[in-house]
């Protein structure tokens, strides 16, 4: 879909999400009904302060009227991803899902084989990690206190204190979700 077609189909989706009338959609954006309903038929050429006025009168950052939408449902396979090696331990971070507007977490792929363990500094005051292993067998949590755990085992520890992630078999991997309250 071209640049014209996603700005039609957004408009349509946030007029539509809010129940507003084209007339009162284009009365809170001043701009003509004539020029809203060009724009939601793809017939419009939109100038950048259209498009802001709009996102006012819908409640919704310019972003979400130019950025096309994401599927629902969202798949990475094993092996692929954005992935992070440590400097210090056969340790890799696959981001699996970032933290949207309103939430604050993020969603990591961990791969690690024995040797160094992974220590972590604190992070943001507040934070949590959960981690449930998948694979291998592991010592995961405060690096004074780490826990070991085997395939299946979750764990919750302060991300904000120094933490480790040692592994004790090779091809350990884990699921990790960082929460920053």
């Amino acid at each position: 879909m071209d640049l014209i077609g996603t700005i039609a189909a957004s408009i349509r989706r946030e007029r539509n999400r809010t129940g507003l009338s084209l007339t009162e959609v284009a009365r809170r954006a001043g701009i003509a009904k004539s020029t809203l309903s060009q724009l939601e038929n793809g017939t419009g050429n939109p100038s950048v302060e259209t498009l802001w006025a709009l996102g006012v009168a819908l409640g919704v950052p310019f972003s979400h009227l130019v950025d096309p939408p994401r599927p629902v449902t969202r798949v990475i396979r094993a092996g692929e991803g954005p992935a992070t090696r440590s400097e210090h331990a056969d340790y890799t971070a696959v981001v699996l899902a970032t933290c949207p507007p309103g939430a604050r977490r993020d969603i990591y792929r961990i791969l690690i084989e024995p040797g160094e363990p992974r220590i972590s500094d604190p992070h943001m005051p507040g934070t949590v990690e959960h981690a449930v292993l998948a694979t291998g067998h592991a010592l995961i949590g405060p690096a004074d206190a780490p826990e070991e755990l085997h395939p299946g085992d979750y764990i919750s520890y302060p991300g904000d204190a120094p933490h480790t992630f040692r592994a004790l078999a090779p091809d350990t991997s884990a699921v990790m979700v960082m929460e920053h309250i």
